[in-house]
């Protein structure tokens, strides 16, 4: 076969390629009909397979679009700014993920029932509303944790030794409070007068 026939065999290929093209949605930067000119020359040359059919007018191969075929396409197109990468590939930016970018992802996950959704573009954890913090992994205690108590489950205090109760408010004596002393602090009592003493044992005299 001689370059005519060369030729002619190309030419009626990206026909039948063009007229493929025509009933999809995909980009096209070459209108039906075209000319194909076998001495044609592109500068810069056409780039990811594309086909130099007229002097500086590239036929892009499945997937690339641009002057010179340098831009990949991606179909659907990549979604919450994600960048097309090659033809069905997007680099998707932090919180999304997926094939086209569709799905948003945050880092670590939510925790506790937390539901990861796009919150001004940026993914973000959505607490219940007895969790809170980035990944719902903080405890809510509405009565709060005195005297150096922790948060470690809603509604439920851990309190250092020497404390109890639901907010860590109630005072441990190791020994009890005598005379109706009151415990108001880790071993350390409130004496009613006329008492007094570590533990209100003690009765004041008077002359």
């Amino acid at each position: 076969m001689g370059v005519v026939g060369l030729a002619s065999t190309f030419l009626l290929a990206a026909l039948v390629a063009l007229c493929s093209a025509a009933r999809s949605d995909a980009p096209r930067g070459v209108a039906i009909g075209f000319v194909f000119d076998p001495k044609a020359k592109c500068e810069p040359q056409c780039d990811h397979g594309g086909i130099c059919i007229r002097n500086n007018t590239c036929y892009c191969s499945k997937g690339y679009e641009g002057e010179t075929c340098q831009y990949a396409n991606c179909y659907p197109k990549c979604k919450n700014g994600g960048a097309c990468l090659r033809p069905g590939k997007c680099r998707c930016p932090p919180g999304f993920g997926g094939r086209y970018c569709h799905k948003v992802t945050c880092d670590g996950g939510c925790w506790n029932g937390g539901e990861c959704i796009a919150v001004n573009g940026a993914a973000k954890c959505i607490c219940p509303s007895s969790w809170s913090g980035s990944r719902c992994q903080e405890a809510i205690c509405p009565q709060g944790c005195r005297n150096g108590g922790l948060c470690v489950a809603p509604g439920i205090c851990s309190c250092p030794e020497g404390w109890l109760g639901g907010a860590c408010h109630t005072a441990v004596c190791a020994q009890s409070c005598l005379n109706g002393g009151k415990c108001i602090s880790p071993d350390k009592c409130r004496c009613r007068p006329p008492f007094s003493g570590p533990r209100c044992e003690e009765k004041k005299k008077y002359h």
